[in-house]
């Protein structure tokens, strides 16, 4: 067995995957060590990947070459573009994936990377030497050397698992935790808090009435990846919603006494934006519904995930109140819900390459850093991957700001701001939307991908193929005129206003009601001058940059002003505390976070414009 690698990833989750998978395909020799090797980016909860905010972190993550797209699209069984009758900035793509198939085709994927080696076993310890990464201990008795580590532990770094008043050891049901990582650094200075996350029951999709719940079906199009290449093999499946009701809500109410939520047990903070059932009726006591998403789990399982009924009350109290629920009266379940805690690193310790502030070369990524989410995860995996191997072969630092992506978004807010209860990645976290929409990821990062090494010559090549007739359709719109009797019967097919004179079809385009897709398809003139241009991700960029032009050049000024303060640097020895012209709350953030950059120091919570002010003064800003 080899004993000697450049970077060891501790942790076969989203993170640890794409960590593994970026710098193994920059070239450095990465071994992955996961403790069950056949659940690689095991989907513990919800088998969807993408969402609000979420889809737009996976198609950045495909566009740096990254993989959860490329197998998010390979086990696709239900697809919706989420948002679509909002601008364009919130369109948000989301997707059911077969979860039994999504780990098998990741392992597929990472067993085809040349430099990256698979193990099954687990670290029990982190050799240390003056601060500086020498190697890891696994509980097997092996001892590996290497020059960067990165820790994507998940939930599973002393977890405890709790159903009712039983409570047992697990970083997820039915597997071992991991302990004596997180005592380890917490002794040599790491800051370590505790969190709270928890799942539904699983559903015998045989025992559901569907009639009496409300279809939604897969939109016919949509994928995450912009590789053209890639879609799914699998049959399609259909999502159902349910309803909560008075009568479930009593019946929660009884294992309210016995729940690890109230009583205290659970110490960890759970996530404000996705809480438990009993948590929601405890809280929202004046509702007397709530809404459920009844998802399959795969093409050929009848096991279904109740999205919306997260809980940790005893089992008997979760199969009374689910046979409340119609179309759930005769309802059997494969596995009940649960709450898990779990330890994380304040983020607060880290730099923006995700590498630790306190022992050089070593990364933490995914839910260690307080996050919630696969896609978060992933996105974080990624950065985490490309660093390290950056790192140890001295070359300059890649980071995402936050006008380029939300992965930018997400990073500055956990290094700058720290987090109190599990993040998640929102459209409304981003001040600079317009700009970061997911269906320009691969414009804003796919040349950086490139210059990486993570972006093939042939996908180059298909990505300025792309551009260059996203212009060219471009420049037809916004010169091409257009007579009234072409268009007419058209604009009122759309119940928008004729014209009575030659128009330009830019400004025609900019009417609300008014689709180019649709345009193209039933205008003769133009389904002959555009026949070329029938891809709808052309069709669509095009639309976007033409109806949404004021905005995006708004913002981008916006956030070119914005950027002036991330190029003056910060020494990270700087001494704040002497400073007396400074608040002491900005004394005290400043000296424990560390900022890089002004840019950095002001997004702090509580250093305020004054504050930003004495550092510009003393710089001489």
């Amino acid at each position: 067995m080899i004993n000697n690698y450049d970077i060891i990833v501790v942790g076969g989750g989203h993170a640890g995957c794409e960590a593994a998978a970026a710098a193994a395909n920059l070239g450095s020799q990465v071994l992955l060590i996961s403790m069950d090797l056949t659940k690689l980016a095991q989907m513990s909860c919800n088998p969807a990947i993408g969402g609000v905010g979420k889809g737009q972190i996976v198609r950045e993550i495909d566009a740096l070459g990254g993989y959860t797209a490329k197998v998010a699209d390979l086990t696709t069984i239900h697809f919706r573009m989420l948002n679509t009758s909002k601008g364009a900035a919130m369109w948000s793509p989301r997707a059911q994936c077969d979860r039994m198939m999504f780990s098998v085709e990741w392992r597929k994927q990472l067993e085809a990377i040349k430099n990256l080696y698979l193990l099954q076993d687990e670290v029990i310890k982190i050799d240390i030497a003056g601060k500086f990464i020498k190697g890891v201990f696994t509980k097997s008795g092996n001892y590996f050397t290497t020059k960067a580590l990165i820790l994507t532990n998940g939930t599973f770094l002393n977890g405890l698992i709790h159903i009712g008043k039983t409570s047992f050891q697990g970083g997820r049901i039915g597997e071992l935790p991991s302990n004596g990582l997180s005592d380890q650094l917490r002794e040599i200075g790491f800051e370590v808090g505790r969190m709270k996350t928890g799942t539904p029951a699983r559903i015998d999709g045989r025992s559901v009435d569907f009639s009496k719940l409300i279809e939604q079906k897969s939109d016919i199009l949509g994928k995450f990846s912009f590789n053209c290449n890639i879609t799914t093999l699998l049959k399609g499946k259909s999502c159902f919603i349910a309803h909560t009701n008075k009568a479930v809500h009593e019946e929660l109410k009884k294992g309210f006494s016995d729940s690890p939520l109230f009583s205290g047990k659970i110490k960890g903070v759970g996530p404000r934006y996705c809480p438990s059932i009993e948590d929601k009726v405890h809280t929202f006591w004046q509702k007397e519904s709530h809404q459920l998403f009844l998802e399959p789990d795969g093409d050929s399982t009848y096991e279904m995930y109740l999205n919306g009924f997260s809980s940790s009350l005893p089992i008997d109290i979760q199969l009374n109140a689910l046979k409340l629920i119609e179309g759930f009266e005769n309802v059997r379940i494969l596995r009940p819900g649960y709450a898990i805690e779990y330890d994380f690193f304040q983020p607060t310790q880290l730099y923006h390459t995700l590498e630790s502030k306190i022992v050089p070369n070593l990364y933490f990524a995914g839910q260690v850093n307080g996050t919630t989410g696969y896609e978060e995860a992933a996105g974080q995996g990624i950065i985490a991957g490309i660093n390290a191997h950056l790192k140890i072969n001295e070359k300059k630092e890649f980071v995402v700001k936050r006008d380029v992506g939300y992965i930018g978004v997400m990073i500055d807010d956990l290094v700058t701001k720290g987090v109190d209860e599990p993040y998640r990645v929102f459209t409304s976290r981003a001040e600079f939307r317009i700009l970061i929409r997911q269906d320009n990821a691969d414009e804003r990062l796919t040349p950086l991908g490139y210059l990486l090494g993570l972006i093939s010559e042939q996908e180059y090549f298909r990505f300025q193929d792309k551009y260059r007739k996203i212009d060219e359709l471009s420049k037809f719109i916004n010169s091409f005129s257009i007579e009234p009797s072409e268009i007419n019967p058209f604009l009122l097919s759309v119940g928008s206003a004729e014209i009575s004179q030659k128009k330009k079809i830019k400004d025609i385009l900019l009417r609300p009601e008014v689709f180019l897709l649709r345009m193209i398809k039933e205008v003769e003139v133009l389904r002959v001058k555009l026949k070329d241009f029938f891809e709808v991700e052309i069709i669509e960029s095009a639309e976007i940059k033409i109806k949404y032009k004021g905005y995006i050049e708004k913002e981008r000024l916006f956030a070119e002003k914005y950027d002036k303060y991330e190029h003056i640097t910060i020494n990270p020895d700087f001494d704040y505390l002497r400073f007396e012209s400074l608040s002491t709350e900005a004394r005290q953030k400043l000296s424990r976070i560390k900022p890089q950059t002004i840019g950095e120091a002001q997004r702090i919570p509580g250093v305020s414009p004054s504050d930003i002010n004495v550092l510009l003064v003393y710089f001489g800003r």
